[in-house]
């Protein structure tokens, strides 16, 4: 694979093969951005866990403390006092059939987050086949499907994120924007990093945290020393 003369500007910066240390990383990581854009900084984990058996998933969700720098549009499905909740917590969607109606109908995608009262998946069920392979179903572990789905708006607009490990036992997670700088990028990696080793399975055996890569968008993949994250 070619890359651009920016691109390899930037991997000169990184020592090959060499484990760094979180806030180094973080500092890396804001030196390495390429694009005029301001970079999404993403980390990427892989587990000494097998996603094949239902007792070892890792699945869970956090608020970063200093947000994802995104704008989150939230669809709730809610009614009578808990749409009325969920509006007044700033959800920019809320509604019961007839948005499943708009969504079956018209295809419409316009959001980021969908969250649920726990009496509205029977609705929220009929679109399973179109939210799920998005990974926007609601769902209890990630706090979507909630009785307090006000709390679950403001959470979502705070930057809460939900982290899942895939078929290839990896979990990938936004942490922020390179503007946020080395000091905000840590505090949130920290606390998302603090979030999946809590969630390790009790069947789980070895080493946890197998490997442990940070980058922008644009940039190069900088590996984090997995032995300080404690597991």
């Amino acid at each position: 694979m070619k890359h651009g003369k920016k691109y390899n500007e930037s991997l000169k910066l990184v020592e090959a093969g060499k484990l760094y240390d979180v806030t180094e990383a973080m500092e890396l990581a804001v030196k390495t951005k390429t694009a005029k854009f301001d970079e999404t900084v993403e980390i990427h984990v892989r587990l000494g866990v097998d996603s094949r058996h239902a007792d070892q998933q890792v699945r869970g969700a956090v608020v970063l403390p200093n947000g994802t720098g995104k704008k989150v549009r939230t669809l709730v499905f809610a009614k009578g006092d808990k749409a009325e909740a969920a509006t007044a917590a700033g959800s920019d969607f809320v509604g019961a059939e007839d948005m499943v109606e708009k969504i079956q109908k018209e295809n419409w995608m316009d959001f980021d987050v969908v969250i649920a009262s726990p009496d509205m998946m029977g609705l929220v069920g009929r679109l399973g086949k179109v939210l799920g392979p998005r990974g926007l179903m609601p769902n209890p572990k990630a706090g979507t499907v909630t009785p307090d789905v006000g709390k679950a708006v403001t959470e979502a607009k705070a930057g809460k994120i939900e982290y899942r490990l895939d078929k290839t036992n990896i979990i990938h997670c936004p942490i922020g924007k390179v503007s946020f700088g080395p000091e905000k990028l840590q505090q949130n990696l920290e606390t998302l990093m603090g979030a999946i080793v809590k969630a390790k399975p009790a069947s789980a055996k070895g080493q946890y945290i197998k490997s442990c890569v940070v980058s922008a968008t644009m940039g190069p993949g900088i590996k984090l020393n997995p032995g300080k994250f404690g597991a």
